[in-house]
């Protein structure tokens, strides 16, 4: 999913590096050293997320050594959210902020010690799966109830699966709907037709599939598939005010600026394996600049000291200042992410390949890096998976680890061989400082390339919709990708198969390359984990012969906190920093 635009998702990387690297420079309070010893991202061990059993599906959650209950937490943020109907998710900081008031019939448990398991979350366990995949089971628990005291129904459940066919849904995830038999054909619950391949009896839903999926109870995890009451259910309007059926709800939002969460006095902590809820409230503040909420958390006063963020990371600018300072460091969670960022290039209005790899060939990654903050915010990029995702095959075609910070001579012969010197780019990039310089960078090294480009900017809380459109007029655009769960499909799929290719998809690049397509659906339907590896690895080489997209980096996530809040850790399922797992210190 984008941290990116799917983990911006982000939505929901799912193979995380060691816990070792994780929590490297935080997440407890014993804090590291004064030097910047961060995790690097190549060389960082993968694990699988495991299933969970019946019991590790049961509630309540863990209890957070040494957490106190009450206060309210704030956040320091840029951008409000562009979507909150959870079938409109498809990115991390979507996902994060709604894992207080959302649940799904599966989730992700975490030990408290960097690993995950996937679990039930309003469903009994993870899933019962017959005909080898073609089919899977749920059955719900007793006593989960919406934010109203109103119990949760299958009723529910099934509709929540239904209106994701809706004409309204364009953002968030397609699995569900394509691995549903007879789903390209049904248009919705709302003219009272039921889909037949999702069926309900007593406590259980089943879902029959039109091929075999063992990885169907994963795909469910995804914040995406979050459930939505039949009731209240206001069709687009939800994407404004959901319901909950999560231990917070929404008391107020004033959209763009701010948004509160309180108690939802309903939710029964038996019925939850995955959440804990020790604060009041959490009261999101949106608006703030990197610089500026790095300031206020260096400053740490009044409430302040509270504070967390969900996006905004370490500025470059204090980066050093921060990640030397032993003192400052113990409020850092540092993260080696799924992510990679990259830059995808609009295949239909740039159709020659050669001009492709000449952007490829010209990019800046060591000063974009630098911008960042150097290398202790990322790792530069030359593939598509990143190194920490089964399937990584190290390779790079366009001599980013010799010339790092581009040949444009090289650009320039590719383009003169193309005819096409002076060849205009339209650069979309979102509207914040770091933006604006990074695209300052890509202007003038594409320009010395001999390219001639236009920079414009979007509106970040909008900017996905934005890009995600068919006809959206530019040729390159800042996205990134994690994988909803351990497959290469859910990388390759969602954001390079031409079947995925429409308004709000994530096939950015509309890349409909039949040699392509071919090879990501021969990769999903291998069985063996390492043949599935291999396979996936091929097509990452295969897409980046194609030079559909510029890979920019592999990301290092540096969150800073206010010194009175406890246990911020990260989720490794939904990669996000863990909403539910902090406190604050009395």
């Amino acid at each position: 999913m984008s941290f990116s635009r799917r983990n911006f998702l982000i939505a929901t990387g799912v193979v995380a590096a060691s816990t070792s690297v994780l929590t490297a420079c935080g997440g407890s309070d014993k804090g590291g050293s004064a030097k910047n010893d961060g995790p690097k991202v190549s060389g960082s061990k993968t694990t699988e997320i495991l299933v969970g059993t019946k019991a590790d599906s049961t509630g309540p959650a863990p209890e957070v050594e040494g957490a106190t209950k009450g206060g309210t937490v704030y956040s320091l943020d840029q951008f409000d959210m562009d979507h909150m109907d959870p079938a409109q998710i498809y990115v991390s900081t979507e996902g994060a902020i709604t894992v207080p008031i959302m649940r799904g019939l599966t989730g992700y448990k975490l030990d408290g010690k960097g690993g995950c398991t996937l679990v039930g979350d309003v469903a009994t366990d993870a899933g019962t799966m017959k005909d080898g995949g073609k089919t899977w089971s749920f059955t719900i628990k007793e006593g989960v109830k919406w934010e109203d005291g109103s119990e949760v129904t299958l009723e529910d459940v099934r509709h929540t699966f239904e209106r994701t066919f809706a004409e309204f849904i364009t953002e968030g995830p397609r699995y569900v709907q394509q691995f549903l038999a007879g789903g390209d054909k049904y248009k919705g619950p709302y003219e009272g037709k039921h889909l037949d391949s999702i069926e309900i009896d007593g406590r259980t839903i089943t879902f029959r599939l039109n091929e075999a999926r063992a990885d169907f109870n994963f795909t469910l995890a995804m914040r995406g598939y979050s459930l939505v009451p039949q009731k209240h259910d206001s069709k687009e309007k939800y994407d404004k005010r959901p319901f909950s059926c999560g231990p917070y709800k929404i008391e107020s939002r004033s959209v763009g600026k701010s948004m509160t969460y309180v108690r939802n006095e309903h939710w029964d902590p038996k019925t939850d394996a995955i959440r804990n809820a020790y604060p009041d409230k959490f009261h999101f503040q949106f608006g703030y600049e990197l610089l500026a909420s790095t300031d206020r958390y260096l400053a740490d006063k009044g409430n302040d000291q509270y504070a967390m963020s969900i996006f905004n990371e370490v500025a470059p600018q204090r980066i050093a200042q921060v990640l030397t300072n032993a003192e400052l460091k113990k409020r850092v969670l540092t993260a080696v992410d799924t992510v990679t960022y990259y830059w995808p290039i609009n295949t239909t209005r740039i159709k020659d390949v050669k001009v492709r790899q000449a952007i490829n060939w010209a990019w800046p990654h060591q000063q974009l890096q630098t911008i960042r903050g150097g290398a202790s915010t990322s790792e530069l990029a030359t593939t598509i998976l990143s190194p920490v995702t089964p399937g990584y095959n190290k390779f790079d075609l366009y001599g980013v680890d010799k010339k790092p910070g581009g040949d444009p001579e090289k650009a320039k012969a590719l383009l003169k061989e193309a005819g096409k010197v002076g060849q205009k780019l339209v650069i979309a990039y979102q509207q914040s400082d770091n933006s604006v310089k990074s695209a300052v960078a890509i202007k003038n090294a594409l320009e010395a390339a001999g390219f001639q480009v236009v920079n414009k900017q979007v509106d970040k809380s909008t900017f996905y919709t934005q890009i995600g459109k068919i006809d959206n007029g530019y040729d390159l655009f800042a996205a990134g990708w994690s994988p909803d769960w351990p497959n290469g499909y859910s990388v390759f799929y969602p954001c390079w198969s031409g079947e995925n290719i429409g308004n709000g998809r994530s096939n950015y690049a509309q890349l409909n390359d039949a040699g392509v397509n071919k090879a990501i659906n021969a990769a999903s339907k291998i069985s063996d984990p390492e043949e599935a590896n291999k396979a996936w690895g091929a097509v990452d080489r295969q897409i980046m012969e194609l030079a559909a997209v510029v890979p920019d980096y592999h990301s290092i996530r540096n969150w800073m906190y206010g010194s009175k809040v406890g246990n911020v850790i990260y989720d490794n399922g939904n990669t996000c920093v863990a909403l539910c797992k902090i406190y604050l210190k009395k």
